[in-house]
């Protein structure tokens, strides 16, 4: 599968919560940081789907690049969302690290910035 298929199928599994695919997508030793600088593993990142859920999901702005087996994907989220029972709207830069593996694409890392309100 190319890496512009996986990242559909990430974005589709994070809008529609479908953590089993996310949980395939994903490595064993992945690592997120939120954008106050929060770190979250696998585990917890899965798990945040139990108080959080995407309404909509928008990715605009979209930089690919490959350094060998290693892509670096920036770009831009714009989304509603729910978290804990409140509505929130988010705009967000994205920067992940995806690895080519024996079994596919997995990501590695994620990093999200608040964009500041239009």
């Amino acid at each position: 599968m190319s890496l512009s298929d996986v990242l559909a199928a990430f974005d589709d599994a994070e809008l529609h919560a479908r953590v089993d695919v996310l949980d395939r997508l994903l490595a064993d030793d992945f690592r997120s940081i939120g954008e106050r600088g929060y770190v979250l593993d696998k585990a917890a990142w899965l798990a945040r789907f139990e108080d959080f859920r995407y309404l909509s999901l928008e990715i605009s702005d979209a930089d690919v690049r490959f350094y060998g087996g290693t892509a670096i994907v920036r770009r831009v989220q714009h989304s509603e969302a729910v978290w804990q029972g409140r509505a929130m709207s988010l705009g967000t830069r994205v920067s992940q690290v995806w690895i080519d593996a024996d079994d596919g694409w997995h990501l590695v890392a994620v990093q999200f910035s608040s964009l500041p309100d239009p």
